[in-house]
């Protein structure tokens, strides 16, 4: 009950300050209809109303970054992990809709109720800090109004970011953190990576995507998802085959970190990248890499990785067992597990898109 008072007080505050444009503008339209006049100021009520029904809507990636600056300057801790750990929650919640669903409008965060109020705490919807102290759970009162809210943006991702932080704040002791929370040495490492992509750029918005291969080229696809493969066993296709000439060039498809690279039985040279999306992009049967990149750099939508080649299928430097081609797949993180999924829709609209803004 603590938890409804503050929050019905925002929602009555909320509509006092936002319905009177709305509601006086509907009266003047009804009085409009009905036969009546207009005077000057039911004039300026309908202009006001209608400028604010025009004004642009926040940007999303402006939102969250004034979110982090504010986190990092009560927390100590430097934006780019608040990010990454928004960022990889974010990821969970796409992944897991209903078991990890987010809370917040602006945070991607997701808390258990037990976790946040405590295990041993008979309230699970408790947010009085006091209590939820004396009763071990994580949610604080990160703005405070007093009320640890579990569904508030700011007190979510200050309990994360308080609890990892507790380890220590700077790049080495922070990880440490993270891992106290997740106990999932994958968690750790796609912090750890989201938090390099963004030191390196500085920014959120990295999702713009390219097609693998230059549009230039000549090459041909199709929907291979599925199809039956032979070599190493009976198992279907994880991905699509994009035929293209030996050599030509392979680019990234996102903003992200390298990391694998090397031989594979199966994909011959291959190498992985993982984006902020928290996918994993794999490129297969490649005749060489970009001899400049390694594991744990980072790369842009369109850098060159590698040419195509027709390598795979047995011990390292096989090669010529089938067409050259680029084997591309796509893996989405669940947290213990990573599934395939079709990356033929998604190509067909990088492949769209590029050639849109190659003819601005």
């Amino acid at each position: 009950m603590k938890a409804l008072i503050p929050i019905t007080a925002l929602v009555v505050a909320a509509s006092l300050l936002a319905t009177p444009a709305a509601v006086g503008a509907a009266a003047v339209r009804q009085n409009l209809h009905s036969g009546g006049a207009a005077s000057v100021s039911d004039v300026r009520l309908m202009q006001a109303h209608a400028a604010a029904e025009e004004a642009p809507t926040a940007n999303p990636f402006d939102q969250r970054r004034d979110l982090y600056d504010k986190l990092s300057s009560v927390t100590n801790v430097d934006w780019s992990w608040i990010a990454a750990v928004d960022q990889y929650e974010r990821s969970m919640s796409k992944a897991k809709p209903k078991a990890h669903p987010m809370l917040g409008q602006i945070a991607g965060v997701f808390v258990e109720p037990e976790r946040w109020a405590g295990s041993l705490n008979p309230d699970f919807d408790d947010s009085s800090p006091v209590s939820i102290s004396f009763f071990k759970g994580i949610g604080k009162d990160g703005d405070g109004n007093g009320v640890a809210e579990r569904d508030n943006d700011f007190d979510l991702l200050y309990s994360l970011i308080a609890y990892m932080g507790a380890s220590g704040t700077t790049d080495e002791r922070f990880p440490s953190g993270v891992w106290d929370y997740y106990h999932n040495s994958r968690a750790v490492q796609r912090v750890q990576q989201f938090a390099a992509i963004y030191k390196r750029f500085g920014k959120l918005d990295l999702f713009e995507h390219a097609f693998p291969l230059p549009l230039g080229a000549t090459y041909s696809y199709k929907d291979t998802w599925g199809d039956r493969r032979g070599w190493g066993g009976r198992r279907s296709h994880e991905g699509t085959d994009l035929f293209a000439g030996h050599g030509t060039p392979v680019r990234s498809t996102c903003y992200g970190i390298i990391e694998i690279k090397g031989w594979n039985k199966f994909g011959g040279w291959r190498i992985g990248i993982r984006d902020l999306n928290n996918h994993y992009h794999y490129y297969a049967h490649l005749s060489g890499f970009d001899k400049t990149l390694g594991v744990g750099d980072i790369v842009t939508a369109g850098q060159v990785v590698g040419w195509v080649g027709s390598s795979g299928y047995g011990k390292p430097g096989t090669s010529g067992k089938f067409p050259p081609h680029l084997h591309y797949g796509v893996y989405s993180d669940r947290g213990l597990l990573e599934w395939a999924f079709d990356p033929y829709p998604m190509l067909r609209r990088w492949e769209q898109a590029e050639r849109k803004r190659t003819r601005k």
